[in-house]
This record gives C-alpha cells, sequence and structure tokens, in this order.
C-alpha cells in the first residue's frame, strides 16, 4: 500500500472555518475520487493550526490516476479557488510512505 501523507498548517484563528469549508466543498469531491482518508487528525500538540491526512492507494499508478481525476473535476478545481491564495493555508507538506512488510495496512 501506498500512503499519501499530507500536512496543512492553517492561518492561526482560521482553523475551524477552513474545516467547515473543506468538509462542505472539498471532502465530497475527494471522496468521488480518491474514497475516504485513512485518517483525518487536528493536532493538539507541537505544531498547531495543522491538519494531517493520510490517503490509501494501491500503488504509485494507481494514486496518479485518482489524484488526475480529481484535478479535472470542475467542483474541486472550485473548493480549490475558496481556498487559495493563501486564504486559508499557509504551508503544505507531503510525503508518500509505503507499508513496511509486517504493517498491518
Amino acid at each position: 500500500m501506498l500512503v499519501d501523507l499530507r500536512k496543512y498548517t492553517i492561518v492561526p484563528g482560521l482553523l475551524k472555518q477552513y474545516l467547515a469549508v473543506y468538509e462542505e466543498f472539498g471532502l465530497p469531491v475527494q471522496r468521488r475520487h480518491v474514497g475516504d482518508p485513512l485518517g483525518y487528525f487536528i493536532s493538539e500538540v507541537g505544531t498547531l493550526n495543522q491538519v494531517t491526512h493520510l490517503w490509501g492507494y494501491e500503488n504509485a499508478a494507481d494514486r496518479q490516476n485518482r489524484r488526475a481525476a480529481l484535478e479535472n473535476d470542475p467542483d474541486w478545481r472550485a473548493y480549490k479557488q475558496k481556498t487559495a491564495d493563501g486564504r486559508y493555508i499557509q504551508q503544505q507538506e507531503n510525503q508518500l510512505l509505503v507499508s513496511a512488510p509486517w504493517s498491518k495496512i
């Protein structure tokens, strides 16, 4: 399994607003193309105003195909306009992880 780990640092004071916009406009489109996240978390300690989400794929080709379909969806482009230009997101980090041979995932 390939896991796409994404960390977004949100502008201080806008986390609740960002999550509401994402839940209404972003998540439904992602679910259509990528499926449900393996997990979606909000930081409590350490770097604050940060969300971490994990998405699972069979392999790199599966990820590439699903992400391409997502990026071509007009609803996704509309969502990205709502969150563009640093309005909510200060920084984005992305890692692609592969399961260890003994991992349950």
